[in-house]
């Protein structure tokens, strides 16, 4: 997330990511575990903090809302093909 909001904001507009950046993989992975973002993960598990991986900043572990977890490689989960499923979300 490159901005910082309160807590309690909702999104004002959503686009769909054009080509893969980190950000876009770590959003395609909040995005498998049912978040919008990091933003929501946060607000909706009270402050949880996001396991990332050091070398790469990519997320590690979620937890999902019906308390499973999802586990994600160090290397690029999100292919071409899926770049364009990818929500972006602007606030």
């Amino acid at each position: 997330m490159s901005c910082t909001t309160d807590n309690n904001s909702r999104p004002k507009s959503m686009s769909r990511a054009r080509g893969w950046t980190a950000e876009v993989e770590n959003l395609f992975r909040f995005q498998q575990a049912g978040y919008r973002d990091e933003m929501e993960y946060i607000q909706v598990k009270q402050g949880a903090s996001v396991d990332k991986w050091p070398e790469s900043g990519f997320v590690k572990k979620l937890q999902r809302r019906d308390d499973t977890f999802f586990y994600y490689s160090r290397k690029r989960e999100c292919e071409d093909r899926d770049v364009n499923k990818v929500k972006v979300y602007a606030y």
